[in-house]
C-alpha cells in the first residue's frame, strides 16, 4: 500500500480519517482458517466481518433478549480490526490463544490512536464490549461470529475441524454462547455436531 502517494487535504482531522481508511484495507490480507464455500481459498478478515454484519440483519428473532441490530453491526465490522497488527488467532489454537489478549491490546493501542481521539475511543469501546460478551448486543454479535464459521464447516466437510483435529467438546464450548442466547439455533448446531462426528469431521 503506497500511503506515500497520499495527498494531504489541508484538514488534519480529515487526513487522519482518510489514512485510517486506507490502513484498514489491510484487513483484506489477513487470512483466517475458514474455507470459502467455493473451496477456492480461505476467507479474509474483511470478508468475515462483512458476512456476519449482514447476518445481524437476519437472526435477531432467535435471541432470548432483543438486541440493537445497529450496535451489533458496529461491533461486527470493527471486532477484527486489531488483527491487522495482531494477526488472526484460530479459535481452537490453544498455544496461540495464550498471548492473544496482550497482542490484541497492543494492536488496539497502535491502530485506534491513528484517528481523532473520540472516534478512536468509540471504536475501541465497541471492540472491548464485543470481547467481554456481557451486554445483549455483544452476545448477539458473538453468536454470529461463531455461527458463520460453524456453518462454513458444515458445508466444507468440516474443513478446519479436520485440519486441526478439533474435537466436539471444544466446539461445544465455543458454541455455548449460542446455546444460551439463541437456543433454537443451537438445536440446529447439535444436529450438525452429531453429523460431523458421524462423518469423522470431528473427534
Amino acid at each position: 500500500m503506497a500511503l506515500s502517494d497520499f495527498l494531504d487535504s489541508g484538514n488534519i482531522r480529515l487526513d487522519r480519517q482518510l489514512r485510517f481508511t486506507a490502513e484498514i484495507d489491510k484487513m483484506t490480507g489477513i487470512y483466517r482458517r475458514t474455507m470459502l464455500l467455493s473451496k477456492e481459498r480461505r476467507e479474509n478478515d474483511a470478508e468475515h466481518s462483512w458476512h456476519i454484519a449482514v447476518m445481524a440483519l437476519l437472526f435477531k428473532e432467535y435471541c432470548v433478549e432483543e438486541p440493537s441490530v445497529e450496535r451489533a453491526i458496529k461491533m461486527l465490522v470493527v471486532h477484527d480490526l486489531v488483527e491487522i497488527y495482531a494477526g488472526d488467532t484460530f479459535a481452537y489454537d490453544d498455544k496461540g490463544n495464550e498471548d492473544k489478549e496482550a497482542r490484541e491490546a497492543a494492536a488496539a493501542d497502535k491502530l485506534f490512536s491513528q484517528i481523532p481521539p473520540e472516534q478512536g475511543q468509540e471504536i475501541r469501546s465497541l471492540w472491548e464490549e464485543f470481547d467481554a460478551m456481557e451486554t445483549t448486543d455483544s452476545k448477539y454479535a458473538a453468536c454470529l461470529d461463531r455461527l458463520q464459521p460453524f456453518l462454513h464447516n458444515t458445508l466444507t466437510e468440516g474443513f478446519t475441524w479436520v485440519e486441526s483435529g478439533t474435537n466436539r467438546a471444544k466446539v461445544e464450548k465455543r458454541m455455548h454462547i449460542i446455546k444460551e442466547f439463541m437456543p433454537e439455533v443451537y438445536t440446529w448446531i447439535e444436529k450438525n455436531l452429531d453429523n460431523a462426528v458421524n462423518r469423522g469431521w470431528l473427534k
